[in-house]
């Protein structure tokens, strides 16, 4: 099948789904100046994530983890959204989509305008104290880190902060299994966008739903059982299928 027909076969399986959601990963948003983590030249092969980027760090090491992961964290909150994101967005607007799952706690699907968003692996829109549970702006964060205040600490009780991410060693949040029970029991069809679909327990969600597209760069595990494989990238692939479903 060449890639028009394929756009046409991935637009046509949208069109007729009953409950179609979308997961999305780190390839969502390499349009967006973002480096993702796993293909070649990814940040994990210049960076070792368990070292820098986990739970253990944090609360052992804040140093390291404030001056490494969180940087390359505030880096991304100047991150647009690209085209995929926004077409999106417009097929949630259209009734296509009814919610969807991201690996990514860059936030871009949001401030594309997606309204039903599972960010399962957090977001950095905020942050809280590890003491008494107090929430502030990432913002907050950003601004003692840079002032040299590491870790930063919370005002009111002078205990650490931390970013409203998942983390390497953290349990995943209740958001994700709302997202799973709702895939489980409504998903006919899932667009996966932009993910390798080796991160688990994200990596499941594929096998709640009954058919599978997958727009993704690199081959994924889940290949042989997706209706409509397509080797490209998102922002080209997703404007073009809102556009036939539009017409």
């Amino acid at each position: 099948m060449n890639y028009i027909a394929q756009i046409r076969e991935a637009a046509e399986l949208i069109r007729e789904s009953a409950h179609c959601y979308c997961l999305t990963g780190a390839g969502m948003s390499t349009e967006s100046g973002i480096p993702d983590f796993r293909s070649p030249g990814g940040l994990w092969q210049e960076i070792d994530p368990i070292k820098t980027s986990s739970a253990e760090v944090l609360y052992n090491n804040p140093r390291v983890f404030y001056e490494v992961a969180f940087t390359r964290f505030a880096r991304i909150t100047r991150a647009e959204p690209n085209a995929g994101h926004r077409s999106l967005a417009r097929l949630e607007q259209m009734g296509y989509l009814k919610g969807l799952v991201t690996q990514n706690i860059d936030g871009l699907h949001v401030k594309a305008g997606s309204q039903r968003v599972w960010e399962v692996h957090g977001h950095l829109r905020s942050g809280y104290c590890l003491g008494c549970q107090k929430r502030y702006p990432f913002e907050f964060l950003v601004e003692q880190v840079e002032g040299k205040q590491i870790p930063p600490s919370c005002p009111t009780c002078n205990h650490m902060l931390r970013p409203d991410v998942v983390l390497f060693g953290d349990p995943m949040p209740p958001l994700f299994y709302e997202a799973w029970e709702e895939l489980a029991g409504q998903c006919d069809l899932l667009l996966v966008c932009g993910s390798s679909l080796v991160v688990y327990p994200v990596a499941e969600l594929p096998a709640l739903a009954r058919k599978l597209i997958i727009i993704n760069l690199e081959p994924t595990p889940y290949d042989h059982l997706a209706a409509v494989v397509i080797r490209e990238k998102c922002g080209k692939v997703l404007p073009a299928i809102v556009e036939l479903l539009e017409a």
